[in-house]
């Protein structure tokens, strides 16, 4: 891999990283209601999760897309419904705050924000699929390939991680002018509605993959 190709990858994954995906959503939330520092726990948890993701695919995720195309699909549906069943309980706390005034009643504890994290960073596509589809449009193919991988997974990782604090970091920003009212809950309640869209772009994907 030339540096130039590197460079090339680095300026695609900076922004198509940033998109509000279920890690960023999930980090600018908890920034949101919990504040940055509780929310270091979460993003400790996406990122573990995250490692996991890019180790697995390393070593399995990649062949199973291209061998075993419907077992790759079953392993998205499993995460589109647990995404779904996150956005149904975001609703529901947004629907409790309000009716405490304004305060999130329950907060949770550092291992609960480090294992939510992990759950949707496992749930998350973007890591297999980035491996699956956009990966081997950087490699070489006649140097040896871990290395690029590795090279690969760790800039991405970078980015991934970057993103995230900055979208916590929004979410604390904003809270002041969203605690007024009810900016919060519906801000909550389009949180939810984004879990259940991107829930349903992968479901859509395997009745695609049916049809």
């Amino acid at each position: 891999m030339t540096l130039q190709t590197w460079l090339l990858f680095i300026s695609s994954t900076f922004f198509i990283s940033a998109t509000p995906g279920s890690n960023m959503l999930l980090a600018f939330q908890f920034g949101l209601n919990y504040g940055f520092k509780k929310t270091l726990y979460t993003l400790a948890g996406l990122s573990v999760g995250l490692l996991i993701l890019l180790i697995i695919s390393l070593t399995f995720i990649g062949w199973l897309s291209q061998s075993a195309p419907f077992a790759f699909e079953i392993m998205k549906v499993c995460a589109a419904l647990y995404l779904a069943y996150l956005g149904v309980q975001i609703w529901r706390n947004a629907a409790q705050k309000m009716g405490s005034g304004g305060n999130w009643d329950i907060v949770p504890t550092p291992a609960q924000l480090f294992r939510t994290g992990v759950a949707v960073s496992l749930s998350n596509p973007k890591a297999i699929l980035f491996f699956a589809a956009l990966f081997p449009k950087f490699l070489n193919p006649t140097a040896p390939l871990m290395p690029q991988y590795i090279i690969l997974a760790l800039s991405f990782f970078v980015f991934e991680t970057l993103w995230q604090l900055i979208y916590t970091g929004s979410g604390k920003a904003l809270s002041a002018w969203l605690n007024q009212g009810k900016r919060l809950m519906w801000l909550n309640r389009l949180c939810t509605l984004i879990f259940i869209l991107i829930a349903a772009g992968l479901l859509w994907d395997m009745i695609k993959m049916l049809g």
